[in-house]
């Protein structure tokens, strides 16, 4: 049976309605959804006593069921469809005394002016602006007037759509400018997201004396999981805000129907400030075979822990998601802004809206385990927060990792899930006279975290590889009497430190342009400057360019200044595929720079991560143009690659010349009464080093 019409524009159209009703016979036709998911709203806003009027009525059950259970009974129903109004005639005349039905067009109406205190429409608006052509939106604010005509002040506009963009738009933008306060309520699903998968809405737009002059807009919108409506600025950000429900609603449709090939991420936020609460990544494991345990899983991920590679790379959640052994898992990371009670708390918190994100084929109620490492949601504590002028709005925070270590953080908001530099924070002591803790006492308090920076440790990789490609510096002596090292870029002063407090003949020059930097290193992770160390507050690209500038000023006998120069320097610029240096770092003329200020047999350590083949494979070309002995060390798990250059091609050294000259150099560092990690070994972070 053909019911749908040739085109658009026959919704408007009462023969086209005719011959569906008479096709169609006494079975209600609903337009997005029955009485029971429009009650609550309905409830809110029709009153027992109000005079109700309900346009485009079709052969719905709607003004029946308002009627029959005491919501309302005043009510005058119209339709341009002859037909329909005689058989709901028919259908309620000895049932409903009260409540009528008339043949009548919404556009022109026979009712008198403020004669109503509640209009009611149920997709008739949708049914009319089917597109945006001049002659439907003459139409559009004809029906508006009338409705604004037959409504008395105060009275309520409600009209449940599918919030198509430009009909809500159309909607909010008339009735806001007429001066009425607009409130869009989500309606609650149907359960049925097989027969109806778009969320409905209903605007509720209630009229108000037009005040003269510029009066602000009200408009507010609630959804199916907020009691109290959240304000918004502009119709542009009502729309929006509808946007992003329509698109949640068909991305759960369509993860309850198929797995999905690609991870999918979302943001949940908080209801009062309107912030990311938890972040949340969909990952189907296909080699996983679903049984009735094994279909679905929540991982929380413990508070600071979500820039590990496990958890915050695609490949890690695919690793992480097969481990598990479930088909689907959902990862959760939990954010600093916010405050949570605990495990129990959350599992309570996300159960109902996880379960959106199901699996297709999960048995009914079926229970979802809730996954975590160790069990609980980790401890993160903000220390300090502050905005740079060069960097933006950071934080310095400890968290607990893996184990019983905690570690001091730096993290820039601009990139939350990448960590800027860390560093391990030593064990409390007990003070003279105080005792020690029994081990059956409670755990710690955030308050009584340690706070002192263990300096013999790194916790970056890619430093480690940097530190080791000191091994490659020219001369018999893998430990230099006397080192000059440049390092371009602070963070925390984790890699400077070290060099210093391990090379005690070392003399440390660190370039940093962003001078909140330097004092977050001095005040949080321990950092100082002495006679070896010395900070330059300013650009890299200026401060190696005037040094270039004054060695080529220089007799040519005359010493390059640096035995070893590093870059470890991130880039604002997001939208370029390299963070890591900013690119004018790495351009032809600034390197040939870095080459006239490095000693010949010294090393020149970069720190890249390029996420761009091409571009990447454009750096290497620039950097062999300028360094005819280029090494690479790829940092696994990361992007981040170590590159060691070296300006001449005599300084190459064979595999077992180097892991020699490791094993030595480690053996200068490790001095009796000196603390060393003992899982950093200079010969293994050598072992991967390639030739380009």
């Amino acid at each position: 049976m053909e019911l749908l019409p040739r085109s658009p524009g026959e919704f408007g159209s009462a023969p086209y309605w005719d011959r569906f009703f008479r096709q169609r016979g006494q079975r209600p036709f609903e337009w997005y959804g029955a009485f029971p998911e429009l009650c609550p709203v309905l409830h809110k806003y029709v009153r027992p006593r109000d005079k109700v009027l309900v346009v485009g009525c079709g052969n719905s059950e709607l003004s029946e069921q308002m009627y029959d259970v005491g919501m309302c009974e005043d009510i005058v129903n119209i339709d341009i469809s002859d037909t329909v109004i005689r058989q709901m005639q028919e259908r309620s005349r000895s049932k409903r005394p009260k409540m009528s039905y008339l043949l009548m067009d919404v556009l022109q109406m026979d009712f008198p002016d403020a004669h109503f205190q509640a209009v009611l429409d149920k997709g008739t608006l949708d049914a009319i602006l089917t597109d945006e052509e001049e002659a439907t939106l003459a139409k559009v604010d004809k029906m508006f007037a009338e409705i604004s005509r037959v409504l008395q002040v105060g009275g309520r506009y409600l009209c449940v759509s599918l919030a198509q963009a430009h009909v809500l738009k159309k909607a909010v933008e008339y009735f806001s400018r007429e001066g009425w306060v607009v409130r869009v309520h989500q309606v609650a699903g149907s359960g049925d997201k097989q027969q109806f998968v778009l969320p409905v809405f209903v605007y509720v737009m209630t009229k108000f004396r037009k005040i003269p002059g510029s009066a602000p807009q009200i408009l507010e919108i609630c959804t199916e999981e907020q009691d109290k409506p959240m304000r918004v600025e502009s119709a542009e950000q009502l729309v929006a805000a509808v946007k992003d429900r329509q698109h949640y609603a068909l991305l759960c449709s369509q993860l309850s129907k198929t797995p999905c090939a690609e991870q999918v991420s979302l943001d949940l936020c908080d209801k009062e400030s309107r912030r990311p609460r938890y972040t949340l990544h969909v990952v189907d494991s296909p080699l996983v075979k679903p049984s009735r345990d094994n279909h679905f899983a929540i991982f929380i991920i413990p508070q600071g822990r979500e820039t590990e590679w496990l958890f915050g790379t695609e490949e890690g959640r695919r690793q992480l998601a097969a481990s598990t052994g479930f088909g689907r898992l959902v990862t959760v990371a939990l954010h600093r802004e916010q405050r949570y009670e605990g495990m129990a708390g959350i599992q309570a918190e996300l159960s109902g809206k996880v379960m959106e994100l199901a699996p297709p084929g999960l048995p009914a109620r079926q229970q979802v385990p809730f996954l975590s490492v160790g069990g609980d949601i980790g401890v993160r504590t903000v220390q300090h927060r502050d905005t740079s002028p060069m960097s933006g709005e950071y934080v310095v925070e400890d968290v607990k990792g893996d184990g019983t270590c905690f570690f001091r953080r730096l993290i820039f908001l601009c990139n939350r899930n990448v960590v800027q530099s860390e560093a391990r924070l030593l064990a409390p002591t007990a003070l003279p006279g105080q005792k020690k803790r029994r081990k059956d006492k409670k755990k710690p308090s955030p308050a009584e975290l340690p706070a002192a920076i263990d300096k013999s440790y790194l916790c970056c990789e890619h430093h480690k590889a940097m530190v080791a490609g000191l091994c490659l510096l020219g001369g018999p002596d893998p430990l230099p009497a006397l080192l000059a090292v440049l390092v371009v870029g602070l963070g925390g002063g984790s890699l400077p430190l070290f060099i210093h407090d391990y090379f005690s003949q070392a003399r440390v020059a660190v370039v940093e342009i962003d001078p909140s930097m330097l004092e977050v290193a001095t005040r949080w992770f321990g950092f100082s400057q002495g006679n070896r160390m010395r900070v330059h507050v300013s650009d890299g690209l200026d401060y190696v360019a005037k040094l270039a500038a004054e060695v080529s000023a220089l007799p040519p006998a005359a010493p390059s200044q640096y035995d070893a120069i590093m870059f470890d320097v991130d880039s604002k610029d997001l939208t370029v595929g390299m963070s890591c240096p900013p690119p004018a770092f790495v351009e032809k003329p600034f390197l040939q720079k870095v080459k006239t200020i490095l000693k010949p047999e010294g090393v020149f350590v970069l720190n890249l991560v390029c996420r761009d083949a091409r571009l990447k494979e454009s750096v290497l070309a620039t950097l062999r143009e300028v360094f005819p002995l280029l090494y690479a060390r790829r940092i696994e798990g990361e992007v981040n690659e170590i590159l060691f250059c070296q300006p001449s091609p005599e300084g190459r050294r064979d595999p077992t010349e180097l892991e020699a000259r490791a094993r030595a150099l480690e053996g200068a560092l490790r001095q009796p009464g000196r603390p060393w990690d003992s899982s950093y070994v200079l010969a293994d972070m050598l072992q991967a080093v390639k030739i380009l």
